[in-house]
């Protein structure tokens, strides 16, 4: 037998599918719910929070529950040490950011293979791309300041410069994993906290072994998936065969 959620949570998706609740509509507070189906506040945001995972519904914060507009697959590209770029099956996704300069220490420390308390300094990028007020991902980038532009940088002027270091780039490891957001995550992505999300970890490395871009993204599991293609040259085929 069903249980209440999952009655909730498949009444609230048939009024979706059927248009009663329209793409970018709120849906009544919770409270009007919760007393509409009988049941406790508890009961009707887990029914919810099955139509967020899903990404049927979205919570903003401060302002209720949202029938949200078809998702857009977006398709992160890396791999071979090139540029990681964000693709969409349609129309780019506009790009917002914001720069900052820090010191390297706790996670950073690790993260630039530095020791902890480094006097470096960092410049900071944090790109969300999206689709009108909707977020699609979140990327911070770390980029020693002397690399850094006197202007505010932007992701291509920082794959641009990195391509023509010298000494020159000698590796590049891009490390995904699946796990659940942080509550900031969540917030900034508009998730539920249950949803899981693609975490990527990307640092590139000069032949020196200094770490001269880290890269920590993450990308909304409902709407988001890894491309990496690996080409082999002619030599390299034939050493296979």
């Amino acid at each position: 037998m069903p249980s209440r959620r999952d009655t909730i949570a498949d009444d609230l998706r048939h009024q979706i599918s059927t248009g009663n609740f329209k793409a970018g509509e709120r849906l009544p507070s919770e409270a009007e719910l919760a007393t509409r189906y009988a049941v406790s506040t508890p009961t009707l945001r887990s029914a919810l929070a099955l139509l967020q995972g899903e990404g049927l519904v979205e919570k903003i914060h401060g302002r209720g529950n949202f029938v949200r507009h078809p998702l857009r697959k977006i398709t992160y590209t890396g791999g071979c040490g090139e540029a990681p770029t964000w693709a969409t099956s349609s129309a780019p996704l506009h790009m917002t950011a914001r720069t900052m300069n820090l010191e390297a220490y706790g996670h950073l420390a690790a993260l630039l293979d530095v020791p902890p308390r480094s006097p470096l300094t960092l410049t900071e990028v944090v790109y969300i791309p999206h689709e009108g007020k909707s977020p699609h991902s979140l990327a911070r980038i770390y980029v020693p300041d002397d690399l850094a532009s006197a202007d505010s940088p932007v992701r291509d002027e920082i794959a641009a410069r990195a391509a023509d270091l010298r000494p020159p780039l000698a590796e590049v490891q891009e490390r995904l994993s699946a796990r659940l957001p942080t509550q900031e995550e969540a917030t900034v992505l508009r998730i539920a906290a249950s949803l899981a999300v693609l975490s990527l970890t990307r640092v590139a490395t000069d032949v020196t072994g200094r770490v001269v871009e880290a890269a920590l993204l993450v990308l909304p599991g409902d709407r988001a998936d890894a491309l990496f293609t690996t080409r082999l040259t002619t030599e390299e085929r034939s050493s296979m065969e």
